[in-house]
């Protein structure tokens, strides 16, 4: 893998990841230590890796087929550190917005890359350092967290690099505002051990997610993959897992587990084919029984 061609915003549709400079030398053996449940995934992600986003659909299946036997650390990448680099046809963010329309496409998510165009961000720092902080107050309200920002940049074309668009999306999800200040410095801290730990795992992009026992026993899926792969890593460390049954009679009862589906994520989870999906979510929309914030490349449907 050669350093200047790869440009993390670039994420590689061949892989399903947003790649980064890797070195094999800073790899060492690591223990990845389960704590509640039978299974640990390290999950090293980024806000604004829109490879990520494409993973949304087969991380939340995941979750309710099967998360009794797994809980999820959400370590945070750094995607863009800053634009002080010029790699793999990017120097600056203009060059981001089309690339991010066709990662729309092909994970069939909704993303707008204007984003890029009328209030690009300089760097992803500032959003993963408020998730560090976020954790610090409730790891299930940091989960939260992070979709609300992902939503305001990929749909309302928040810059989430700014402070009053991530304190505009903590205050969605009922996090101390004024505690996540009071917090960042040890936030900043606890972002950098993500990034020393991300090397000595080996991690070289975004998403890659780590499955491991209590014996250390592990298995890693890098990328951007079907649901089968991640279901596959999970049973390959823990082969007594037994999947729940999702029911599909009602549609709108999974809008009381996540409050925003896109109609991939509804698709993938309720196992209905992609175009079915579409119309089923509106006919509920024009019943008035849901709602739809609809931009150029997609929707995001919630409940009213």
């Amino acid at each position: 893998m050669k350093e200047n061609n790869i440009n993390p915003l670039l994420c590689d549709p061949a892989t399903g990841a947003c790649e980064m400079p890797f070195n094999e030398k800073a790899v060492e053996n690591t223990i990845i230590r389960t704590e509640n449940k039978p299974v640990k995934i390290i999950y090293y992600t980024d806000p604004i890796c829109s490879s990520c986003w494409g993973i949304e659909p087969q991380l939340r299946k995941l979750k309710l087929e099967y998360g009794d036997y797994f809980e999820i650390d959400y370590k945070m990448g750094g995607l863009l550190p800053d634009w002080s680099y010029n790699s793999g046809g990017i120097s600056k963010p203009l060059d981001v917005a089309h690339h991010w329309d066709e990662a729309s496409l092909l994970y069939e998510m909704p993303i707008d890359g204007n984003v890029w165009l009328e209030d690009p961000l300089d760097s992803s720092y500032p959003s993963c350092i408020a998730m560090k902080a976020a954790q610090i107050q409730s790891k299930e309200k940091a989960v939260q967290f992070m979709r609300v920002l992902r939503e305001k940049l990929y749909l309302e074309k928040k810059n989430i690099a700014k402070c009053k668009n991530i304190e505009e999306a903590a205050k969605i999800v009922n996090l101390d505002i004024q505690k996540m200040k009071t917090d960042y410095d040890e936030a900043e801290e606890l972002f950098q051990e993500d990034l020393d730990y991300g090397k000595k795992l080996g991690v070289r992009g975004f998403p890659t997610l780590f499955f491991a026992d209590q014996n250390n026993n592990r298995f890693a899926v890098y990328g951007s993959k079907p649901y089968s792969e991640y279901e596959s890593a999970l049973l390959a460390v823990f082969p007594d897992a037994k999947k729940k049954t999702i029911s599909n009679t009602n549609p709108l009862s999974l809008f009381k587990v996540y409050p925003t589906l896109t109609p991939k994520e509804f698709s993938v989870i309720l196992n209905v084919p992609y175009a079915e999906t579409i119309v089923l979510l509106e006919k509920l929309f024009e019943k008035g029984e849901l709602g739809k914030q609809a931009i150029k490349n997609g929707s995001l449907y919630y409940k009213k």
